[in-house]
């Protein structure tokens, strides 16, 4: 969500911003390895998690910062615990805004629907200045049968655009298999960062 506070009041630039420019990706020389302190604890017994290892690697936490966990290319990530337990602040919140606002055309647990993609899929190859880009500005795809679907811009709803982090951070993990087809029962105390940058989005 730091990421985000200061685009929120000029969409349309941070579309454009994001769709072009990597302004969080560290440089590869400066990229760290994982750390086995924030090492993931996951449900070995959830087949709706659909783990894939490389995506568990790529997307391990490497560092975290005022309750935050990014990934070796500094991008917001999750961090799951007790068993698939226990998540992060962020990817809590992503989870709970996802089935507020995106779940009607994107299926519950980000499985897709007839008319919209899974989007446990999409964040398998989509990176975060795409993910991004694509809530702010919409997306036009033309279909195999000559149709077309729309995903809208939501660049002026800040009931979306203030949490695409933590949207981000849950469909990173349900794409990893970090997390299954699960309501979160536990969760990391919300970060005063956190706080602090939703109050300063939403203008409160």
């Amino acid at each position: 969500m730091n990421h985000l506070s200061t685009f929120v009041t000029r969409p349309l630039v941070a579309a454009l911003a994001l769709a072009t420019v990597n302004v969080v990706a560290v440089h590869a020389e400066d990229a760290k390895p994982a750390d086995p302190a924030l090492a993931n604890s996951l449900n070995p017994n959830d087949k709706t998690a659909e783990q894939d290892e490389k995506l568990l690697k790529r997307d391990a936490a490497v560092k975290v910062e005022d309750g935050k966990y990014f990934d070796a290319e500094g991008h917001p990530t999750f961090h799951v615990t007790n068993e698939g337990k226990k998540f992060d602040w962020y990817a809590y919140s992503g989870y709970r805004r996802y089935h507020a606002e995106c779940h009607v055309c994107h299926g519950p647990d980000g499985m897709g629907s007839t008319y919209a993609p899974a989007l446990k899929d999409s964040l398998k190859r989509l990176s975060y200045e795409e993910f991004i880009g694509i809530i702010a500005g919409g997306r036009q795809n033309h279909t195999a049968g000559g149709g077309e679907s729309v995903m809208p811009a939501f660049g002026d709803n800040k009931n979306v655009m203030c949490y695409a982090d933590d949207l981000y951070v849950y469909l990173k993990a349900r794409a990893a298999g970090a997390m299954g087809r699960v309501r979160p029962s536990d969760k990391e105390d919300k970060p005063e960062a956190a706080k602090k940058a939703e109050k300063e989005c939403l203008g409160g």
